[in-house]
């Protein structure tokens, strides 16, 4: 199945919300009300659920134990995937110790780094290992995801060794903009350029924008 980027990005979202609205005890929801959930029109949600060939229950909504599953079945590998996380500072830390534990089919299963300090310690409940031993650990824990947290200076030299040790899939949380090869997918993340896009809104609507 091949759906849109923005698709796949909402259909996780729509499971996040789903979890949380199972919790509250409630069983179906209708689109409008996931949608209010995210800040989008129901018009949208229901373009999405039905590109993945599912339908609500008439006067109910959607199952949402049902709909939980299918983004699963649809997003989720079945084997799972490991993933290394490169750099072990703060933003390191805290992606690794954050993420862990959130999805069953997705685990971060080494870290890396270039300070002896760090290396051969369990960090965020993950073994931390010496940079140099990237390709081997990755051959060795069958790692197809890297994402990269060290400083925007060595985010290209991470991202070589990352395509180079047979990774799949990229997520580079620096500034430096990657440039990495068609059989990898690379996802970008600067925070800077997303705080600046609210900065830029927090502006024109405080009536700043003159």
């Amino acid at each position: 199945m091949n759906l849109p980027e923005r698709t796949i990005e909402r259909l996780s979202e729509y499971r996040r919300s789903l979890l949380n609205w199972l919790s509250t005890g409630k069983s179906y929801i209708f689109s409008h009300e996931l949608a209010g959930l995210h800040n989008i029109t129901p018009v949208q949600v229901r373009r999405d659920i039905m590109l993945i060939g599912y339908s609500s229950v008439k006067k109910k909504g959607y199952d949402a134990k049902e709909l939980i599953a299918l983004i699963g079945r649809i997003i989720d590998s079945e084997k799972g995937l490991n993933i290394a996380v490169l750099g072990m500072g703060n933003l390191g830390k805290a992606v690794t110790a954050y993420f862990n534990g959130k999805r069953s089919k997705m685990q971060i299963v080494a870290t890396f780094d270039n300070d002896l300090n760090k290396i051969g310690r369990v960090i965020a409940d993950v073994n931390c290992y010496h940079i140099n031993d990237l390709a081997k650990i990755v051959t060795e824990k069958n790692i197809s995801i890297g994402i990269i947290t060290t400083p925007p200076q060595t985010a290209t030299r991470m991202g070589d060794r990352l395509v180079e040790a047979g990774i799949k899939g990229i997520m580079n949380f620096t500034t430096s903009p990657l440039n990495v090869d068609d059989s990898v997918y690379l996802e970008e993340y600067d925070m800077i350029t997303s705080l600046e896009k609210v900065a830029y809104f927090v502006k024109k609507h405080s009536g700043q924008d003159k």
